[in-house]
């Protein structure tokens, strides 16, 4: 915020939905000539993910069904013809608003890309992000699916030129400066040193009476500073930064089973179950996106249309930066 079915290029989804559901499938990836961006097209039925964060932006368009967004300020419905966006570090859940599910492509840009096209577009001061969660657009959805179109194809020209209308397009319609996080009461202190320790021991973290001690606070008191300061208990926050190292070093060759263990997993099942909930492929399937390279990456499966996505070209879908 991932594939059931689908061909040889296409995740499956399993772990935290209670088995295969029929029709769910996903893809994640990237595209070598898109640095800093990820790709997600996918459909889920019964997979929810769970309140995560990322270290960059989301921007989803639902292509079919409802996509439900748990956010800290309530629960946003995004349906066709729909554009979520989410701002880096903001926890988040997902999952189905109806029983058909939801269809998505989605583009994960770093904090940097968006930054430098903020910068050339924009007169935003400091930090840019986005002041709204889910806005129906039409238009920039149909970009954003062009954007994978174009990476699919293998035209990272077009992909790029693309990706840079639909986040400046974005940013003018519904940017902002994102407000500084800097710590100032004696809880949000002590939250952010427990996050510096959870980090420092990544791999043998601590238990919560044993961080509270540490700190100079008790069990209780600790669960709730760090909730307000980071939207999850400090339990849920370690397995989504196990995640996302998991991430980096799968991206790097590491095996499933050398990410387990060095993230500090139990071992490989336990990272199977809690990285395909969190990012919506399993880890071998998302390694295997990486290691193709660009040509293997191309290999799509005969999926993703969508209702109502039509086959265009892309020049066909691009116009202007308006």
């Amino acid at each position: 915020m991932g594939s059931i079915g689908g061909g040889p290029a296409a995740g499956r989804v399993s772990g935290g939905t209670g088995g295969r559901a029929s029709g769910e499938w996903a893809r994640h990836w990237q595209h070598a000539g898109l640095p800093g961006l990820d790709l997600l097209r996918a459909r889920y039925v019964r997979h929810t993910f769970p309140r995560h964060s990322h270290d960059g932006f989301v921007l989803a368009a639902v292509s079919g069904g409802i996509e439900e967004v748990g956010l800290p300020e309530g629960t946003v419905r995004a349906g066709h013809g729909s554009v979520v966006m989410i701002n880096p570090e903001v926890p988040h859940t997902a999952r189905a608003g109806v029983d058909e599910g939801w269809t998505y492509s989605t583009l994960y840009p770093s904090a940097e890309l968006v930054a430098g096209i903020a910068a050339e577009t924009t007169t935003l001061r400091g930090t840019p992000g986005f002041a709204a969660t889910a806005v129906t657009d039409p238009h920039t959805a149909r970009l954003i699916h062009e954007v994978h179109r174009a990476a699919e194809e293998g035209d990272a020209l077009a992909a790029d030129s693309v990706l840079r209308i639909v986040v400046a397009r974005l940013l003018r319609a519904h940017g902002g400066s994102l407000p500084a996080r800097t710590p100032r009461s004696a809880g949000a202190l002590r939250a952010a040193r427990a996050r510096d320790i959870l980090q420092e021991r990544l791999a043998e973290p601590p238990s919560l009476e044993e961080l509270a001690t540490q700190l100079g606070t008790s069990p209780f008191a600790l669960l709730r500073a760090f909730k307000d300061a980071y939207g999850m208990p400090p339990h849920t926050w370690l397995t989504d930064l196990r995640v996302r190292r998991a991430r980096r070093l799968l991206e790097t060759g590491s095996t499933p089973a050398e990410a387990a263990v060095t993230v500090g997993f139990a071992d490989q099942p336990h990272l199977n179950r809690h990285f395909t909930r969190i990012v919506g492929v399993p880890p071998g399937a998302y390694r295997r996106e990486r290691a193709a390279g660009p040509q293997g990456a191309l290999e799509l499966p005969a999926i993703g249309r969508g209702p109502g996505e039509g086959r265009k070209n892309v020049q066909d879908c691009r116009g202007g930066p308006a």
